[in-house]
């Protein structure tokens, strides 16, 4: 074997893989640093947002402990009110269909709003919780007194009650059993015609007896006669 050809075997073997080493990685483009760019900012923003809504999660959660106590005295039959938090992009702390507590932008006020015909009305404001709470109750005082109007001006519910009870008086009052209706007289003509038939009947009656009669008598004669 020609020592030449074992000589240069290993320098071409070894000149490959020096060759693919050496080649210097390609640099990243501009489109991926700024994807790369985005997704860690999109994760810092992320987590500063759960962090503010885990704030405003826990201030409403201390103002419905707050109102809990305050509005104990709801009547029990007064259905439009139940305090409630309702978690979400923005959390709210619900009083009744139409009034909610939020917080403003800058994360620390408390804003109470009721939605109206034309829009949102912000009702008050405040950074604390005990102007807040004063607020809400006098919120819902408010909407008691439209209630109460609002059921003393419609006339349904009186009506609907003042029949019911009509058919109450009147279910009792009737008899348990119906009572038996009284046979109607006969009119003039019907008593005229039915007495007739009387007259009649008693004659033909009398009639019958007297020829029974008479014919009894001649038997009894016609046998006296035969035994003389």
């Amino acid at each position: 074997m020609d020592p030449m050809l074992n000589e240069a075997s290993p320098d071409a073997g070894a000149s490959g893989p020096q060759n693919v080493a050496g080649e210097t990685p390609r640099p990243p483009t501009l489109l991926k640093l700024a994807i790369r760019k985005a997704r860690v900012e999109e994760a810092e923003r992320s987590e500063v947002i759960a962090e503010l809504r885990g704030a405003e999660t826990a201030r409403l959660e201390m103002l419905e402990e707050e109102l809990r106590p305050a509005l104990a005295d709801i009547p029990k039959d007064v259905e439009m009110f139940d305090p409630g938090l309702v978690p979400g992009d923005k959390p709210r702390l619900f009083i009744d269909m139409i009034g909610f507590v939020e917080m403003a932008r800058d994360r620390r006020t408390y804003r109470l709003i009721q939605s109206a015909r034309y829009g949102r009305v912000v009702i008050a404001e405040s950074e604390r919780i005990e102007p807040m709470v004063s607020a809400v109750v006098d919120y819902v005082a408010r909407r008691l007194i439209e209630r109460e109007k609002a059921l003393a001006g419609d006339t349904t519910l009186e009506r609907a009650a003042r029949a019911y009870t009509e058919e109450r008086i009147l279910a009792l009052r009737k008899p348990s059993e119906t009572p038996v209706q009284p046979e109607p007289r006969p009119g003039f003509f019907s008593r005229a015609f039915a007495f007739v038939i009387e007259v009649l009947g008693s004659t033909l009656l009398f009639a019958l007896l007297a020829i029974g009669t008479w014919k009894a008598v001649q038997v009894f004669l016609a046998w006296l006669a035969a035994y003389r």
